[in-house]
């Protein structure tokens, strides 16, 4: 795999794991020493969106983020009601793309397990699924990276999308070791069981965060 490819899975990894720990700074401007100046119009959109959003969802829905150029999405309760919706479009999206890229894994996994065996023949066949499956995953990742940020902050304790998230860091690191051992077999054929067993790792974690989200 190239370089370029390696930044960029880890990339997708750092994001994720500020997705899951949520350390994203607020959108708005801290009130410790300017409380008696914050006008009405500023502590309406204080409300309007969470104290913490990550920052690939500030890049684009933030306070001053890029979609706050355009009349649609100006921040205001209507306004943010559309977005909303957006948000449930491409959560909806997220969940489809999921599950189609979970049925590639599960045909990737019985290719694979021929490979192993010895039918060379099919080598062709599973370097076009993984492509496909990579597609798949990380337009899945993006839907969920780049929807706009709800309207409240998440509740304490425990919860379906905390587990989804905790989740999501083990199937993206694994998605990641996968792809860097995958191009390393031609040269580093002993690298065969923890290429396997980084794609059953990810696998799992996949489903699992499938399923959660689901039921």
């Amino acid at each position: 795999m190239a370089t370029p490819m390696k930044s960029i899975l880890i990339l997708f990894l750092f994001v994720e794991i500020l997705f899951f720990k949520g350390v994203a700074q607020n959108d708005t401007i801290p009130s410790n020493n300017l409380l008696g100046e914050i006008s009405a119009s500023e502590n309406k959109i204080q409300k309007l969106l969470p104290d913490k959003i990550l920052f690939t969802q500030r890049i684009f829905w933030g306070e001053k983020g890029l979609m706050r150029n355009f009349k649609s999405f100006n921040l205001t309760p209507e306004d943010r009601q559309r977005e909303l919706k957006v948000r449930r479009s491409m959560l909806v999206t997220h969940q489809v793309m999921g599950f189609l890229t979970l049925g590639g894994m599960v045909a990737q996994g019985f290719v694979g397990s021929k490979l192993y065996k010895g039918q060379y023949n099919l080598r062709e066949t599973h370097e076009t699924l993984a492509g496909a499956i990579n597609i798949g995953y990380f337009t899945t990742a993006s839907l969920s990276l780049f929807a706009p940020p709800k309207m409240l902050d998440e509740r304490k304790g425990y919860s379906s999308i905390k587990l989804h998230k905790a989740l999501a860091i083990i199937h993206l690191s694994g998605m990641i070791a996968t792809n860097i051992l995958a191009s390393e077999l031609e040269t580093h054929p002993e690298l065969r069981p923890y290429h396997r067993a980084a794609a059953f790792t990810t696998f799992g974690a996949f489903a699992a965060s499938m399923i959660v989200i689901k039921f």
